[in-house]
């Protein structure tokens, strides 16, 4: 009797291994969306400081909707770099979007008609969100949640700083440039969580903001792309271990 007790209690903490309550999955997907979603309203001031009309501007973030990518655009442009190259450095930057989607596919299964509609949101912080929950369920939740929570905030905040973009003065004064760029980086530094991966990101920084006095707006972005195949090929060379497995466990 004590034997079928201990199994009927074994197959209870099976089942509920790795559960985690829909309440909880909704307020950290709101914590993230409406944290980041603030951040529109640098966009909206930084954009439309830029030169970008209003419409321009609200266009970018319902169409593109990938902040790294926006600010790229618009900060190329307000230091002079040319449309295509300021495209090109915010196309570079959201393609990691389409890995993310590679492997949100897989996650959330989700049927062929939303598909399309789903691809809007998939960017950093609903793949964060997504990926850190134990099920499905939850992960499909966590995409929701942060993705209209977000969407809705980051497109209301860029209506707003746009409009608000006159009464702030010299946006350049109030350094609102870097928010885009801070919220990226927060986001992406816990995910270095190997040895190759800090690599890459610290050569990415460091060919990034040494080639800015020397090379077009827009383009040391592009440079920057090179860090992760001159990391690869360098520790190739060298055979020495890539770091592949993270720090604390395997």
């Amino acid at each position: 009797m004590a034997a079928e007790q201990t199994t009927l209690a074994d197959v209870r903490d099976v089942d509920t291994q790795g559960t985690k309550p829909d309440g909880a999955v909704v307020r950290d997907a709101l914590g993230v969306g409406i944290a980041v979603g603030l951040s529109g309203f640098a966009f909206g001031v930084t954009s439309a400081g830029s030169g970008l009309t209003l419409l321009q501007t609200c266009a970018l973030s319902l169409l593109v909707f990938t902040g790294a990518s926006q600010f790229a655009l618009v900060g190329a442009l307000a230091a002079g770099g040319s449309p295509l190259t300021a495209a090109a450095g915010a196309f570079f930057l959201g393609v990691r979007n389409a890995f993310y989607g590679l492997r949100l596919s897989q996650l959330l299964a989700l049927p062929r008609a939303v598909r399309p509609f789903a691809a809007q949101w998939v960017i950093d912080e609903t793949a964060a969100v997504s990926l850190a929950q134990p099920t499905r369920r939850s992960a499909r939740i966590g995409f929701l949640v942060t993705g209209l929570s977000l969407y809705v905030l980051w497109n209301l905040t860029t209506l707003l700083g746009a409009l608000g973009a006159e009464s702030i003065g010299d946006t350049n004064a109030w350094g609102l440039d870097a928010a885009g760029p801070a919220v990226f980086l927060a986001l992406l530094a816990p995910m270095l969580r190997t040895g190759t991966e800090r690599m890459v990101a610290g050569l990415a920084v460091l060919l990034g903001l040494g080639l800015l006095p020397f090379l077009p707006a827009g383009v040391p972005v592009l440079v920057a792309a090179l860090a992760a195949p001159a990391v690869l090929w360098a520790q190739g060379r060298r055979g020495a271990p890539r770091g592949d497995v993270p720090e604390g466990g395997r």
